[in-house]
């Protein structure tokens, strides 16, 4: 199988650091190991912006030092949990995580945010590529989109035009894998051709984990991460070693 899809906007040679957006999730792990796959140096970036599942900054930790990034950085924007108030159930307790889609799993702009923050590093360090882990199964996220990964593209570009037409900064490209046409379960495959077994180190849970008898956190199984996660391995025969609260 080849790595990179046919037409692929990550075939120039002229690119070599990206900047990746890691939430210790399964989906920007394989993305990242994508791009690692391409020798591109890895700049990895994850955010603490008051998310309930906190625990995914520390599966972050250590995939960032298994991918050899060059650099890790976590920010701290937990400012946003007050300002996103009851609107999302990702940073607002009170609310019950739902079992299927809707719409208040979405946190408004949240890549937005995140992809403004990582070109400003890209920009800071000669970066071209940013990236983050959106694929085609996304669709019910508008910030997920390929339409809105292409504008945003555009539209930091724009922010600094002066600095990229003096040659102060250089131009950035955001990417996804939806950018390429690819879903979860062909992310997953590709991660998994890669890294193998230690793809199920990943947290994907909405929740901070369900604690087990002998102190482990795990994925409760019945989200709607997890969900997508055990359906996407599934639709590619791979064996899911996850543990599940809830099978």
């Amino acid at each position: 199988m080849k790595f990179i899809p046919k037409k692929s906007k990550l075939e120039s040679s002229s690119f070599s650091a990206a900047v990746c957006i890691v939430s210790g999730g399964i989906d920007s792990l394989c993305t990242s190991a994508y791009l690692k796959k391409q020798k591109f140096d890895l700049y990895i970036i994850t955010f603490s912006y008051g998310q309930r599942s906190n625990l995914e900054i520390e599966y972050a930790k250590k995939f960032a030092k298994y991918l050899d990034s060059k650099q890790h950085k976590i920010v701290d924007i937990s400012f946003m949990k007050d300002i996103y108030g009851e609107t999302n159930v990702l940073t607002d307790n009170k609310q019950k995580i739902p079992k299927k889609f809707e719409y208040n799993i979405i946190a408004p702009i949240r890549n937005a945010i995140f992809i403004t923050i990582a070109t400003a590093w890209a920009m800071n360090i000669g970066a071209k590529i940013i990236a983050y882990g959106a694929h085609t199964g996304d669709n019910n996220y508008p910030d997920c989109r390929p339409e809105f990964t292409k504008l945003i593209s555009k539209t930091l570009n724009l922010g600094d035009i002066d600095g990229i037409r003096l040659g102060l900064r250089k131009k950035i490209n955001v990417w996804s894998p939806a950018i390429d046409g690819l879903d979860k379960s062909e992310l997953i495959r590709i991660g998994y051709e890669i890294i193998g077994d230690k793809i199920f180190e990943t947290w994907s849970c909405y929740s901070n984990g369900i604690d087990t008898k002998d102190g482990k956190k795990i994925h409760c199984g019945i989200c709607e991460s997890c969900i997508n996660r055990r359906r996407a391995f599934r639709k590619v025969s791979i064996d899911d070693k996850t543990e599940y609260a809830n099978q």
